[in-house]
């Protein structure tokens, strides 16, 4: 059900670089064909999964929140497990924004406060802390992210009993239509973008300078004493 949301807001990552932080691997593999490159960075304490993409192993284990990435590097970001289970949520998040590219878009999925599965103790999404998709924005705004959409899904009870295709779409519709906000995970995606933030808060666009006539220039010129400048 998660998949499904997040294929409606990505669709297509077509030669795009895209990192997964936390256990992301069953959302990204239907991504790995048509991507540029896909790595899956899992933190230590959650553990990792070795996978196979196309050039080899994909995993690569980080320690705290340091990523072993230049600064700019991927197109796309999905972090999945990664709110709850975080000690340090503004650096990870800090972190997350120095690695993806300006105009790159990350979408973090967790455990939604209000809904069921936040208390299913059994389960990763009972485990550390949930978020409403309200606080989940708030976060990225802190990071400087500019939150853009925000989406909802898994709306069954925790329990396998309901796991038939056509119960699962049933249920998206229903929890869609009849409590929206009661879903077992929210989605968020935010965009990287580089402008300067206003005394109100909001994101400002970064005006260039106007200038009102030419400025001075210095000319370099040698002569018998040495290199002087003479300003024209």
């Amino acid at each position: 059900m998660a998949a499904r949301r997040l294929s409606t807001l990505w669709p297509d990552l077509c030669g795009c670089n895209v990192l997964g932080y936390g256990y992301t691997w069953p959302y990204l593999a239907p991504y790995e064909p048509s991507a540029n490159r896909l790595v899956l960075a899992m933190p230590e304490g959650q553990g990792a999964i070795a996978h196979q993409g196309r050039r080899g192993v994909a995993t690569v284990l980080t320690q705290g929140q340091a990523l072993p990435f230049s600064d700019a590097t991927f197109d796309r970001i999905l972090a999945v497990h990664m709110m709850e289970e975080s000690e340090t949520t503004a650096a990870t998040l800090s972190e997350l924004y120095r690695v993806l590219a300006p105009e790159g878009r990350i979408v973090i999925i967790c455990a939604n406060r209000s809904g069921m599965w936040a208390r299913a103790e059994g389960l990763p999404f009972g485990a550390g802390r949930p978020y409403s998709r309200r606080q989940l924005k708030a976060a990225l705004a802190r990071a400087k992210f500019i939150p853009t959409v925000g989406s909802n899904a898994l709306y069954i009870p925790p329990t396998s009993l309901l796991t038939r295709p056509s119960l699962l779409r049933g249920a998206e519709r229903f929890g869609e239509t009849v409590w929206p906000r009661f879903s077992g995970l929210v989605l968020v995606e935010a965009i990287k973008r580089l402008y300067a933030p206003s005394d109100n808060g909001h994101a400002q666009k970064v005006a260039r300078p106007k200038f009102s006539g030419v400025p001075a220039l210095n000319k370099t010129h040698v002569n018998k004493g040495g290199i002087g400048k003479t300003d024209v």
